[in-house]
């Protein structure tokens, strides 16, 4: 999926210290800042949307995939959401969003063995930790969210903008996002300006060269694909704009 070969042998040596495990601790809700329209509920529903989403969406992008890599990236898409949805599915309503965060990204590095596994563990927990005095999200919240998101990928990635990966766009997503709520939007505004800027970066991918992954060995072959990492990526947050919508109607 153009991403960085850190996926070699993760399956090997995955000890949850690598993507910045919290461990369990009590945590004080009382403490936690509660101004904002998302909490923890409206989370997992917008967890649940870019999970169905991702099923609808399974065969687009293992077609994606094929043509510059292995041609399996919506069956570990779909692998992944799986197993992150059973993890959801315990009834444990007092989870902070962090603490929810931290389950999606174990569930997510357990299931899944290709870069996708590792990369979005690090991007939840990153984005987790991001927001760790919350317990609902506003608009400036949501935008560090995405923000602690992208950073977290880029890390574990190694990767920067530009090099045709994930990455493409959840940095855009996130920075599109922070300027909404530096304006004062709402968090339905500052997710869809999130969203339009995801669809917006993948279709740049397709310029791109590949510098990251399998796809690299490709050389000029890739011009004209669009990454099917960034392609993930912006369905996930589109389906969370439309899940937030829906939930606010």
């Amino acid at each position: 999926v153009g991403q960085s070969t850190v996926a070699e042998g993760t399956r090997l040596n995955r000890s949850r210290s690598k993507v910045g495990s919290r461990g369990s601790r009590s945590i004080d809700r009382s403490a936690l800042k509660a101004g904002g329209d998302i909490g923890p509920d409206a989370f997992r529903a917008m967890m649940r949307a870019g999970a169905d989403a991702i099923f609808a969406a399974r065969d687009e992008l293992c077609a994606l995939d094929g043509q510059i890599g292995d041609g399996d990236h919506g069956i570990t898409m779909e692998t992944g959401w799986k197993a992150v949805l059973d993890a959801l599915s315990v009834e444990e309503r007092d989870r902070t969003i962090t603490e929810l965060c931290d389950q999606i990204a174990d569930a997510f590095l357990d299931a899944v063995g290709a870069s996708a596994g590792p990369l979005y563990a690090s991007g939840f927990k990153s984005a987790g930790q991001a927001v760790a005095d919350r317990l609902n999200l506003d608009a400036m919240a949501l935008a560090g969210w995405l923000d602690g998101m992208a950073r977290g990928i880029a890390t574990r990635g190694q990767t920067t903008p530009g090099e045709k990966t994930m990455l493409d766009v959840w940095r855009p997503a996130a920075d599109a996002a922070l300027v909404e709520a530096r304006q004062g939007a709402s968090t339905a505004r500052c997710l869809s300006a999130a969203s339009q800027a995801a669809r917006a970066g993948t279709a740049k991918t397709a310029g791109m060269m590949s510098s990251k992954g399998r796809s690299k060995k490709l050389g000029e072959r890739v011009l004209g694909h669009v990454d099917p990492g960034a392609q993930s990526a912006a369905i996930l947050l589109t389906a969370w704009t439309e899940g937030l919508a829906n939930r606010s109607r």
